[in-house]
């Protein structure tokens, strides 16, 4: 891992694609000693420099030093999801009467936005000062099976209380259907040390989706009282992940989606989500307009290396991603995905950390 963040400000080289892409990195960050590098190749969030209780910091996102580790190894480290991120069961949805087949990259379900999705495109980015950029990209008609052009703009932003902000907004010009997130993989003890299973999580959330055991939402919006994803009180990731459990089984661990919301709205829902760090006292606080957050539990990571030769472990990091729930363009019970064209697509997910 590189001994110390970026200063924020001017974007620099971060490789060129065999495609002969040239990708920039773009370092952001405040006042308070927080930095941020986001790629505009799929929009990665490549590192997040944060203070521990003691004020030294570390990198709390797994990622790569060298572009070409990205698409060779990523599990989708720190990407921008889309243009339906989560699992489509059997690549296939219907829309307005309209059926469409999508591309499949998880066994045969569609997966993130197919075998190309955002996660493996090149973004035009635009600073906004040495805090902010603006990320865009045009999704053609057909792009992996989608209908319609959609035009993307993703912001990140880091704000003066210590929080990465995410605004992302898309328009299609014919129906469509449009799931964004960040998939950002945390370690409050620093990236690459040890597992997160002592990490302490705290849900706003009384009810998850289950899964069969490809991943793909049964439809059922299942209590979590009496269950091992029961954590609207604090609890260790780790306490209840080996339990004989069903929903454990299908995936070794946690990879499921919360309900905050039965539907999409604007509103932006304070704290859904808290992990602490026990040993470094780092805290994330996670605030979204998404109706859902999914919970993966880095249940598939291998121990390949990553940013400064560290290794990452099974287990050794979460992710919580905002977004409208896995496969819903096939539940009709679930928060609609859809985008009409002169509709707009918006979404804001912020991550906000502290010591205590």
């Amino acid at each position: 891992m590189t001994s110390a963040p970026p200063v924020a400000g001017t974007p620099f080289p971060f490789g060129t694609l065999p495609t002969g892409e040239d990708v920039l990195a773009y370092p952001l960050g405040n006042s308070h000693g927080m930095r941020v590098t986001v790629l505009n190749y799929g929009g990665v969030v490549q590192s997040i420099w944060v203070p521990d209780r003691h004020g030294e910091s570390d990198d709390v996102v797994l990622g790569f030093d060298e572009l070409a580790e990205y698409p060779a190894k990523s599990q989708y480290f720190g990407c921008i999801a889309g243009r339906c991120a989560n699992r489509i069961a059997g690549g296939r949805f219907s829309l307005d009467g309209t059926s469409y087949t999508l591309a499949t990259n998880d066994g045969v379900n569609h997966l993130h936005g197919g075998v190309q999705g955002f996660d493996k495109r090149v973004w035009h980015g635009h600073p906004r000062g040495s805090s902010s950029v603006v990320l865009t990209l045009t999704s053609p008609d057909g792009d992996q099976g989608y209908p319609g052009e959609v035009t993307v703009e993703v912001s990140y932003t880091v704000t003066d209380d210590n929080a990465l902000r995410i605004d992302y907004r898309a328009t299609s010009t014919e129906p469509t259907v449009v799931n964004l997130t960040n998939h950002s993989y945390f370690n409050l003890n620093g990236a690459g040390n040890g597992t997160v299973l002592d990490h302490v999580l705290t849900m706003q959330a009384a009810r998850f989706t289950p899964t069969d055991a490809t991943n793909i939402p049964t439809g059922e919006l299942r209590p979590v009282a009496g269950t091992p994803f029961d954590f609207r009180e604090p609890k260790d990731i780790g306490a209840d992940i080996d339990l004989d459990d069903e929903q454990l089984h299908f995936g070794s661990g946690y990879d499921h989606n919360y309900v905050l919301k039965d539907r999409r709205d604007a509103v932006l829902a304070e704290g859904v989500a808290r992990v602490v760090c026990p040993a470094s006292g780092r805290v994330l606080e996670v605030s979204t307009t998404a109706p859902g957050l999914q919970v993966y539990s880095g249940n598939h990571l291998t121990g390949m290396q990553g940013k400064g030769g560290r290794a990452y472990p099974p287990r050794g990091a979460f992710c919580l991603e905002a977004q409208t729930f896995p496969d819903a363009p096939n539940h009709p019970g679930f928060p609609s995905p859809a985008l009409r064209p002169g509709e707009v697509y918006e979404q804001t997910t912020v991550y906000r950390f502290s010591v205590e």
